[in-house]
């Protein structure tokens, strides 16, 4: 049996970055691979429950060695057929017959290419989450193929027609402040300011779910203290999969204000790399809006499959002209089905992978 191994020090963050690179594993467990993860505690239950992702077989987790000499990395990366490192910005020699860095993040500091970094990596591919990272990653003299993800068959199953939408707008990503942070607090000003001026939101309900560490409960904290008692409002942390389904089902706008305000060419890092609540909001038959930056960009065609904004202004404009306008919802909302099975079925992206890597 064929060995494939993962190192990601981010592991444990169980993000979409993290559901993304554990699927390109299941791809190759499904092509008869074993597969190892370099991590000192299981979390096959975690990853199971938050991404719906089965593996078969028991996933093999191993001692980290990655603070272990040059010697002992060698020696036990020769026993893997391929290996893949989402890097933190440090590099190592491996001898792993095949070698990947998965790259989440298009960050200066995360790809020195420096000469001896150079050396380090001469066996390793590098495969970017979208085209916004790649063009980054090439701007910085590393050449990377594209695996986009995919999104799972429950939302690719739904009947969009048949689902009762309710006047909610909804919000999903983690609840932090840094990095490219999902600007929860700007979301709710601008909501409150939207049901002042704007009969057409007023009964609206605004939610904004996510996960939540517990180095971050002092942000959400100042996030509850913003909502104070506003009953309009809800902040839903750590919902398991089923709940995150069924609030996609049930919200007629999805928002997305990742990297508003941020310069993309200067801070790339700080805009959405690509963005997979917004599929899954798209597929879900959700309005989608997304900040005008970043991966949302070549995911969403304005006005056709969802909308771009680049200031509140304009995207208050662009929700109250769809929200009074039935059939153009409708028009959107199919043809933003179609592109997501059109380009993020599971079958697609099973066979991107088996290009990029067999």
């Amino acid at each position: 049996m064929k060995r494939a191994a993962l190192y990601d020090p981010y592991l444990d963050t169980l993000g979409g970055g993290e559901k993304h690179i554990l699927s390109i594993l299941k791809v190759l467990e499904d092509e008869g691979y074993e597969i190892n993860i370099f991590w000192d505690k299981n979390l096959q239950n975690q990853i199971e429950n938050r991404f719906r992702l089965q593996f078969v077989n028991k996933l093999k987790f191993l001692p980290n060695i990655f603070t272990s000499s040059v010697f002992t990395k060698l020696k036990e990366l020769r026993k893997f057929d391929m290996f893949f490192y989402v890097t933190d910005g440090s590099y190592f020699f491996s001898s792993a017959k095949k070698n990947f860095v998965f790259c989440m993040v298009p960050s200066k500091n995360l790809f020195q290419m420096s000469l001896f970094n150079k050396l380090k990596t001469f066996n390793y591919n590098f495969i970017a989450n979208s085209f916004f990272t790649q063009n980054w990653l090439k701007k910085l003299g590393i050449n990377s193929k594209v695996v986009y993800p995919y999104i799972n068959k429950e939302f690719i199953d739904l009947k969009v027609e048949d689902l009762k939408k309710e006047n909610i707008i909804l919000s999903i990503g983690r609840f932090y402040s840094h990095l490219h942070s999902k600007k929860q607090s700007i979301l709710i000003n601008l909501f409150n300011k939207l049901r002042q001026i704007n009969p057409l939101i007023k009964n609206f309900k605004l939610i904004i779910a996510g996960g939540l560490k517990e180095e971050d409960k002092s942000y959400f904290s100042q996030l509850q203290s913003t909502i104070k008692n506003t009953p309009d409002i809800t902040l839903k942390t750590n919902l398991p999969y089923d709940k995150l389904l069924e609030l996609y089902k049930r919200s007629l706008i999805y928002i997305h204000m990742t990297g508003y305000g941020v310069d993309e060419v200067k801070n790339p890092e700080q805009v959405e790399h690509l963005g997979i609540a917004p599929l899954e909001a798209m597929i879900s038959g959700c309005l989608t809006f997304a900040y005008n930056a970043g991966g949302p960009k070549e995911i969403i065609t304005d006005g056709k499959n969802g909308f771009l904004f680049n200031t509140q202004e304009e995207l208050a404009k662009k929700m109250s002209s769809i929200v009074s306008n039935p059939n153009l919802q409708t028009q959107v909302k199919k043809r933003a089905k179609q592109f997501i099975q059109d380009n993020f079925s599971y079958e697609i992206f099973k066979k991107r992978v088996k290009e990029v890597l067999l």
